[in-house]
């Protein structure tokens, strides 16, 4: 929808881009032959969306774009020229397979694709992945898989059903397809730091894009364009973003759950409900594991602040930078990464398309929900001034989404949640 648009020509929009002629035939998920188009849909044409778009093109010699959805049909206009020209002969998306509006992504889903490509905010990301799985589609779908303990719960009870069906369902951990991390990793998890004692996680930096609201524009519409801003859109902060820092701690874990979390956070800067939400701009978080380690989670987004996005961890023989450096600092058994780096992006790509060619199904599903819900821990107990375990974190009913989505709906802008009023659900 331009900006100009009225919400009749948005109606006229929805109702005019349609199914048409398209294929109908549901997917197998099996190994593809060798010389058969894998058809890729995406299904949110932002800036992650267009880049996992391009990369999945790239992928594969014989892969091509088939379907677009978005909710706004100035988006895709916009976006759509841009993967046009960098897919080429592999962007083969018509007018018939371009969809707007609210089911979206059950058009693009149901236009005969193989694999789609789900990065709309994460408050979406469950009811989307629930009718892939369904239709029998392979899965990209960007971090974080969900905003609450609801959504990562039927991440979990997905992931297990695409692991039944052979299908792939790739998450956008994207660190976790990096050269130089894989190694360090590997050698933190074979004992190099021996047995570790703290981590300390670092993901501060300045405010991301915000959008102004415009004349005419609904609550939804205002909220969706600007859903980084939005709780029940984003997770917050802490789960839109630094997740990426939490999933590494995850990673030097060995994937093991933390029994409970607490810290703080809060808004010093975040004063404009109309620009900034109902989200925190800071959070402090200390975390414990059973066998004793703690992991300390800083993050930001403040303007003119100093900068550190890091994993640092410190363990009985020694210490190691895993983010940056990819340096483990031990004495005599020191070591630092000097092999090839690579595009993470581009090689989780690769691997998910290698993986649909094989009929060996890539699924790392559970494990990128419970990274989701570590982060939606520490959300959990800065909102609240509360100690939360992992599991009660894990079981609460707090449902962050509306019930149904209208787009004339009145949708004020919660209150910030106020550490020792806010209660745990």
């Amino acid at each position: 929808m331009t900006h100009s648009s009225s919400r009749r020509n948005f109606v006229k929009a929805s109702s005019t881009i349609t199914a048409g002629t398209l294929l109908s035939s549901p997917f197998i998920a099996k190994a593809a032959k060798d010389n058969s188009v894998i058809k890729v849909g995406l299904v949110g044409i932002g800036g992650r969306g267009s880049g996992a778009a391009a990369q999945a093109m790239n992928a594969d010699p014989n892969v091509a774009l088939t379907a677009i959805g978005d909710l706004f049909e100035d988006r895709v206009k916009l976006r759509s020229r841009i993967l046009k020209a960098r897919g080429r002969d592999k962007y083969q998306v018509t007018e018939e397979t371009t969809f707007i509006g609210f089911d979206a992504y059950k058009k693009v889903i149901d236009s005969g694709v193989d694999v789609v490509i789900l990065t709309t905010p994460p408050a979406f990301r469950p009811q989307h992945l629930e009718y892939a799985v369904e239709k029998g589609v392979h899965c990209f779908f960007e971090k974080p898989v969900a905003v609450d303990a609801p959504g990562v719960r039927k991440v979990i009870e997905l992931a297990k059903k695409a692991k039944a069906k052979n299908l792939n369902f790739m998450s956008g951990f994207c660190w976790r397809h990096h050269n130089p991390k894989k190694e360090v990793f590997g050698r933190i998890l074979d004992g190099s730091l021996g047995n570790l004692n703290a981590m300390y996680s670092t993901y501060n930096g300045g405010e991301v894009w915000k959008k102004k609201r415009e004349d005419g524009w609904s609550d939804f519409e205002a909220q969706t364009r600007n859903w980084n801003a939005h709780l029940w859109l984003s997770g917050d902060s802490i789960v839109e973003q630094a997740v990426h820092c939490i999933d590494m701690m995850q990673w030097a874990m060995g994937e093991a759950l933390p029994t409970h979390a607490e810290g703080s956070g809060g808004r010093q800067v975040y004063n404009d409900p109309d620009k900034y939400g109902n989200i925190y701009d800071h959070f402090a978080i200390s975390y414990q594991w059973e066998n004793g380690t703690r992991g300390y989670h800083f993050s930001r987004q403040q303007n003119g602040t100093a900068g550190s996005y890091e994993l640092e961890l410190y363990g009985s023989k020694g210490s190691c930078s895993a983010k940056n450096r990819h340096l483990i600092d031990a004495g005599d058994n020191s070591w630092r990464y000097r092999g090839e780096n690579n595009d993470m992006y581009q090689s989780e790509h690769d691997e998910l398309f290698a993986s649909i060619r094989s009929g060996k199904a890539f699924n790392d599903g559970e494990r990128a929900a419970h990274s989701t819900m570590v982060a939606i821990l520490g959300r959990m107990v800065a909102y609240t001034g509360q100690k939360i375990s992992y599991q009660d974190a894990l079981d609460s009913k707090e449902s962050l989404l509306p019930s149904e989505y209208n787009w004339e709906m009145t949708l004020p802008v919660p209150q910030p949640p106020t550490p020792g009023i806010t209660r745990f659900i």
